[in-house]
């Protein structure tokens, strides 16, 4: 019976064992920096050009839902004084070189990793607020704002994978068992991905076929 399921399990162990592989983790969190870095550097450009003329039009003014330029304009997109793609170059290079110094074989110390996903946490509920506002205030979608929500969404996925199997988040005994447990299963994985179907189904309720025309 052994030797009978050994070609079925073989292949799932090996899978299981590439995700929660260093290159795996780290690879798919350099990807998705380099998105969210691409996107922020668009949005970047963009905003240079709506700062110097607030009626130019850009390439992702699709129709009145899908505009760049009605988000661009709203005070949202610039919070702080100054464009949050900015935050952007500057957040996804950090989170860059991190990928890459751990590809490289590099480990960071465990307080680095924690603060590292204390100042990615922030971003992410910043990102969120950010696609909250959009969706319920400013009444406008960015593509390119979306690829941003996107990818961090996974860089944050990465980087919570590999604190909580590393136990660099100085979480409880109990609690770090749990976590373990339940990112050993891939459950995190699941979570993602249902996460990501139900945003869809945002944009989707709340736009419908407006997003399309």
């Amino acid at each position: 019976m052994t030797d009978l399921m050994e070609p079925e399990t073989r292949p799932t162990s090996r899978l299981r064992a590439l995700r929660h592989s260093r290159g795996w983790i780290f690879g798919t969190m350099l990807f998705s920096a380099l998105i969210s870095l691409t996107a922020s550097f668009v949005l970047s450009v963009e905003a240079l050009a709506l700062a110097a003329d607030p009626s130019a039009e850009l390439s992702c003014d699709i129709n009145s839902v899908v505009s760049c330029g009605t988000v661009g304009l709203s005070w949202q997109a610039s919070l702080l004084g100054f464009p949050n793609a900015f935050l952007g170059l500057i957040a996804e290079s950090v989170v860059i070189t991190i990928a890459v110094a751990s590809l490289g074989g590099v480990r960071f110390p465990r307080w680095f990793m924690f603060s590292a996903q204390v100042v990615y946490t922030i971003g992410l509920v910043f990102a969120y607020w950010l696609f909250q506002q959009s969706m319920m205030v400013i009444g406008a979608l960015c593509p390119w704002c979306l690829l941003v929500t996107l990818s961090t969404t996974l860089v944050f996925a990465t980087l919570t994978h590999f604190n909580i199997r590393e136990g660099n988040l100085y979480l409880p005994p109990r609690a770090q068992r749990s976590a373990r447990e339940f990112v050993d299963a891939d459950n995190d994985v699941i979570v993602v991905a249902a996460w990501l179907v139900v945003l869809v189904a945002l944009v989707l309720l709340k736009y419908g076929a407006a997003v399309f025309a």
